[in-house]
């Protein structure tokens, strides 16, 4: 199932226990009426996961949350996984020494001897809001509100410290790009949120994908080049390791930055009275690796300015996850709008099966036809689509995208 590949990764657990990453919030969540006088009765969040939700409890009791969830005093929604939900998650991270389908005990025993307590608080913490989220009470409006969990992966550097949820009921339920299987389940302290999946804190940056992915070698280059013509070092580097920051890339791929580039190359040197042949010959050597950004030759004709207006125009100004788009073709603003506030943005159109997104295709304004969001074909690290990252979101594209 491809919502659950950028979710399950064989090293996250002991990874979440480093708390070596931090994340903020840089828009006010939705606030609701909530806070009675006196303390509620009833049944507790705590007691409910407790009685229904097997082995995500197990995995709250080795958190340390589990006192916690049962206070009536405090308000939470917990975005709890579903049993079945634990069983593809601990079958993923014990590399499917773990079967599903395993009686009980099997993974109450793996989740006791192999998920160390710290790892299991960065998990459980990060599925907790402070806060009642009721899915009925959202609006379906573009962008995503941010919801603050109680994780905080580095408290030494701030009290104040938080990782986000993105909840969202544009076409259907969801948290981040996971979709509810049983919405607000109400209990006496809060709410509970069944999700189909497990729920993982991200971990990186967006330009730590972008500097490790071989596949994005053209695009860091891009990046390299714009932020050569900035009086600031490295402004849109440090926009991509900006922990403040809240963006969604749709990253072309090399094999999308070559294909662009031969052909604009090529049209240059026709345009000035090169023979077609030798044109074509000299835009493939160019364009055939990452180096054609750093030419002093084509500096004229690649500006840093021009560099930058294509990169930007690849990023969105809010966190969006493949099912967040709208299911008709609709103009999403860019970070070119910074400049240039009249320009339409990119346009884009998602497709689902079931709740989940089969194909999502983007069109820039200069393109003439639209470019294809990779969707991840297999639920491996590394993947292709809905990438969730500290300050943002990750889409490959096929295509490059085209301002003009």
């Amino acid at each position: 199932m491809n919502y659950i590949q950028n979710k399950i990764k064989t090293g996250l657990l002991l990874l979440v226990a480093s708390a070596t990453v931090i994340s903020s919030c840089n828009k006010e969540p939705e606030q609701f009426p909530v806070t009675p006088t006196t303390p509620p009765s009833g049944i507790t969040i705590g007691a409910t996961i407790e009685t229904t939700d097997n082995l995500f409890s197990k995995l709250v009791a080795k958190s340390g949350y589990s006192a916690l969830l049962k206070d009536n005093t405090k308000t939470f929604t917990v975005f709890v996984p579903t049993d079945a939900a634990m069983q593809q998650f601990i079958n993923a991270i014990s590399g499917g020494m773990v079967p599903i389908g395993a009686p009980a005990a099997v993974y109450e025993g793996f989740i006791a001897a192999n998920i160390p307590a710290a790892s299991a608080a960065g998990i459980v913490g990060y599925n907790i809001v402070p806060q009642k989220v009721v899915m009925a009470n959202l609006a379906t409006t573009f962008p995503n509100l941010q919801y603050p969990s109680i994780l905080n992966p580095a408290p030494q550097l701030s009290a104040l410290l938080r990782l986000t949820t993105f909840p969202s009921k544009r076409n259907g339920n969801y948290v981040n790009n996971i979709p509810l299987g049983g919405a607000d389940i109400m209990a006496s302290n809060g709410v509970i949120q069944h999700t189909l999946a497990v729920v993982a804190p991200p971990q990186q940056y967006l330009y730590d994908r972008i500097n490790a992915d071989t596949e994005l070698t053209y695009l860091k280059a891009a990046i390299a080049r714009a932020d050569s013509g900035t009086a600031a070092p490295g402004f849109l580097k440090g926009a991509l390791l900006n922990i403040g920051a809240n963006l969604t890339v749709f990253a072309p791929t090399d094999a999308a930055f070559q294909a662009t580039l031969t052909g604009a190359i090529y049209q240059a040197l026709v345009n000035m009275g090169v023979p077609a042949a030798t044109a074509l010959l000299q835009a493939t050597t160019l364009a055939s690796t990452p180096a054609v950004f750093s030419e002093p030759t084509l500096f004229p004709v690649l500006t840093a300015e021009k560099i930058k207006g294509i990169v930007v125009y690849h990023v969105l100004g809010s966190r969006a996850f493949t099912n967040n788009f709208a299911t008709t073709a609709t103009n999403y603003p860019t970070l070119l709008n910074g400049g240039i506030p009249l320009h339409p943005g990119v346009n884009a159109t998602a497709t689902f099966t079931g709740p989940f997104v089969s194909s999502l295709s983007v069109k820039g304004l200069g393109n003439a036809t639209a470019a294809s969001v990779l969707i991840n074909p297999t639920p491996a690290p590394g993947g292709t689509s809905d990438q969730h990252y500290l300050n943002g979101v990750l889409h490959k594209i096929n295509q490059l995208l085209l301002p003009q």
